[in-house]
């Protein structure tokens, strides 16, 4: 049986389609159960999961520092290329967010929605009409607009049953 997150994540989906980006953010903090949540849709629905920090990371690994900004942005768009299914789940998105990539994470997200349907786990909160990562002290902080975006919040205490 699937919990209401996960109904309310497959409602979202399919909604999605109508969007030009078709992009599902699961925001929540770190433990409120997003990983979970996106195994428990890879078990009912067989949609492909990503763990972009390692996925990423590997491929950075063999650049220079100066190297990965320049090249980062191109192996994510290879490692979606690489996944035939119309809707894919990215996990540990962390490091989209690291400064010394240079990258705008949110429309990095979106670029890659624009031809399938992209579940990304977003470790922030959504508050007063705005998307943040982080808390406004740490060095990887970021605010976005919440507006026309499709979200799922989560909180500590939603955490999801396996």
């Amino acid at each position: 049986m699937s919990s209401s997150k996960e109904q309310e994540i497959m409602r979202m989906v399919a909604q999605a389609a109508a969007f030009y980006h078709r992009l599902l953010l699961l925001v929540g903090p770190s433990e409120s159960g997003k990983t979970v949540l996106l195994h428990q849709c890879v078990k009912t629905n067989g949609w492909p999961i990503v763990n972009l920090n390692l996925e990423l990371s590997q491929k950075l690994l063999p650049l220079t520092q100066r190297q990965r900004p320049l090249h980062a942005q191109k192996l994510l768009d290879d490692t979606m290329a690489q996944i035939a299914n119309p809707v894919v789940l990215l996990d540990n998105t962390e490091i989209l967010f690291d400064n010394n990539l240079q990258l705008d994470p949110l429309r990095l997200l979106q670029g890659i929605s624009r031809n399938r349907t992209v579940v990304a786990s977003w470790n922030g909160a959504v508050a007063d009409g705005q998307l943040t990562y982080a808390t406004p002290e740490h060095q990887e902080f970021r605010k976005y607009p919440s507006q026309d975006l499709l979200l799922v919040a989560m909180d500590k205490n939603m955490t999801p049953q396996t």
